[in-house]
């Protein structure tokens, strides 16, 4: 479900001895009201988490440079660069908090997706290259501070930004992330715009474990790429029941 990333917990450490690649596990659940647009989510919170990325991704950048030199194609690099020399121009973008749904519930139906899903208090930040994205950071609350503890994910970082785009309001306020992690499936939560429907995007990672195809996009249509909480909670249950089987 995710590409390459890169921990920071252990960043001077492995950027002394040449670059660590780790995969962000799924964080501790927290709670949320269910509410389906980030106007829930605390201002304070969200600004806190984004100048956790944007600090840390600067101290990122230096020790870069400082390891791997200024120019040259970077080998097993966790951002989709070209040289290094792109990191300069390399900026944190907009970021969004993740929730997920506990399989239980899931399995039991225990309501609609929508009132299921529940914030992580993991956050993901785009990063952006001329309004490229080239990859994503990872932003988790430790001991009461936020601090970036993986960047990659270039692959989702596309994905992210392209169904934001179709699909978001100006401020991406009637937008979720919603990440399924027995069934490997990342989703965006979309409330229509004009409807008021709350229906689902499945991005690449759940395109691939749910064997779902990829509705197009038409001009002005973008909601009618759109599936229902009908379509797509089957092949969800039978994702998430397979995993859980597995584990026993």
């Amino acid at each position: 479900m995710q590409t390459k990333m890169l921990s920071t917990r252990t960043m001077l450490a492995a950027l002394l001895c040449g670059a660590s690649l780790a995969l962000a596990g799924a964080p501790a659940m927290a709670q949320s009201d269910g509410v389906s647009t980030f106007k829930a989510v605390p201002k304070r919170a969200a600004a806190a988490a984004q100048a956790a990325a944007q600090r840390d991704f600067a101290q990122f950048v230096t020790h870069q440079m400082q390891v791997r030199g200024t120019t040259g194609t970077p080998v097993d690099f966790p951002l989709e660069i070209n040289d290094m020399q792109d990191l300069k121009d390399a900026k944190v973008g907009y970021g969004f908090p993740i929730y997920t749904i506990d399989p239980n519930e899931l399995l039991a139906g225990r309501g609609s997706m929508k009132q299921m899903a529940k914030a992580t208090g993991q956050w993901r930040f785009v990063i952006l290259l001329n309004q490229r994205p080239i990859g994503m950071a990872t932003v988790e609350l430790n001991n009461g501070n936020y601090e970036t503890v993986a960047y990659g994910a270039a692959v989702l970082a596309k994905d992210v930004d392209a169904s934001m785009g179709y699909y978001g309001d100006a401020e991406r306020t009637n937008v979720r992330f919603v990440r399924i992690y027995q069934a490997r499936a990342d989703l965006l939560e979309v409330v229509g715009r004009e409807d008021g429907r709350t229906r689902y995007a499945p991005l690449h990672s759940a395109r691939e474990s749910l064997l779902m195809q990829q509705r197009s996009v038409k001009e002005g249509k973008a909601s009618e790429a759109l599936m229902d909480e009908a379509d797509i909670l089957q092949p969800l249950r039978s994702a998430v029941k397979q995993t859980m089987d597995a584990s026993k």
